[in-house]
């Protein structure tokens, strides 16, 4: 937790302890866009609970060094929050670790049932419940725009974090994705962004066409980093959240984080009025966007084809 947060942090427990006032833990995996926090509030809002006001926030951000999630996690359960906010895989498995008791309301981009944080969507059980990104074969997807935009390209690089509990399955379905389409990938690993640098220096030694980037809360924490590091390589690339594409990423491909983010704040806010989490149905976010930034096109000398502009939600002009 930063300087500035545990100055905030304070003050906003001592009167939550003298006012009975609930509190929030804000277990993220890595530093919170201010959208992401945004969102959060306004679908706290929306079941009556005001940052400040009638509900207090402690923000704990692991700053995209997994590690320390353990440890944070196991402060908020010392601190006695009321509940726990888990955004990203790597956050919700610490939080699951430290409590058995605090709900927990997760915000993740796989199926929660298959890392193994709740037994059924419908039914979560336990003291989890949250927000799961369900769209299906994005990898495949993000392959396959990759190689409509140049389909003359065999190779492609995918970047993975190997922090990331998820980061075998994302490279599995990325290699079976790409042999069914005769493409070549390779694997390049980054497990902070101080390893940004030295993943591209890999990555350009392999010649790849293409670079697609797994779904990682690090990675989102840092898409203007990563899509300037694209550009800076004449790499094209394709990454999760319409935030890449904003921020000068060739294109992006995934569903609506602000849907994700304000679902997690408003299921805390009825976990707040007395719901259980283990009958509270996980929300499916499934809504896809497909941004392509067509300034960052001309930069690298693309031609986009009409029909990929066509099926895209938004072009960046």
């Amino acid at each position: 937790m930063s300087l500035s947060c545990a100055a905030l942090a304070a003050p906003l427990t001592a009167r939550a302890q003298q006012g009975q006032m609930p509190v929030i833990g804000f277990l993220d995996a890595a530093v919170g866009t201010a959208v992401k926090l945004t969102d959060y509030y306004e679908g706290l809002k929306i079941e009556g609970y005001v940052r400040s006001q009638t509900v207090a926030i402690e923000y704990h951000s692991a700053e995209g060094n997994y590690s320390r999630l353990p440890g944070l996690a196991a402060d908020l359960v010392n601190r006695r929050v009321s509940l726990i906010a888990a955004i990203g895989v790597p956050a919700a498995l610490a939080a699951q670790s430290a409590t058995a008791a605090i709900p927990i309301v997760f915000a993740v981009e796989p199926d929660p049932v298959r890392v193994g944080l709740i037994a059924s969507l419908d039914k979560p059980g336990g003291n989890m419940t949250g927000v799961a990104d369900m769209a299906v074969g994005r990898e495949q997807k993000r392959l396959e725009l990759l190689h409509e935009l140049m389909p003359t390209a065999t190779a492609f690089v995918l970047l993975v974090n190997p922090s990331n509990p998820t980061a075998q399955a994302q490279a599995r379905d990325a290699l079976s994705a790409a042999r069914e389409a005769g493409l070549r990938i390779n694997i390049v690993r980054a497990s902070a962004e101080s390893d940004f640098d030295a993943a591209f220096a890999a990555l350009a030694e392999s010649h790849p066409r293409g670079l697609a980037i797994s779904d990682d809360e690090l990675f989102i924490s840092a898409s203007a980093h990563l899509a300037a590091l694209a550009v800076l390589h004449d790499v094209p690339t394709i990454f999760q959240g319409g935030a890449f594409a904003v921020a000068g990423g060739l294109m992006s491909y995934g569903t609506n984080p602000t849907e994700t983010y304000h679902q997690a704040g408003v299921y805390s806010g009825l976990i707040l009025k007395g719901a259980s989490p283990a009958d509270l149905p996980v929300y499916r976010s499934t809504k896809i966007e497909f941004i392509v930034n067509l300034r960052t096109a001309e930069k690298l000398g693309l031609t986009v084809p009409l029909a990929l502009l066509d099926s895209a939600n938004e072009v960046i002009k």
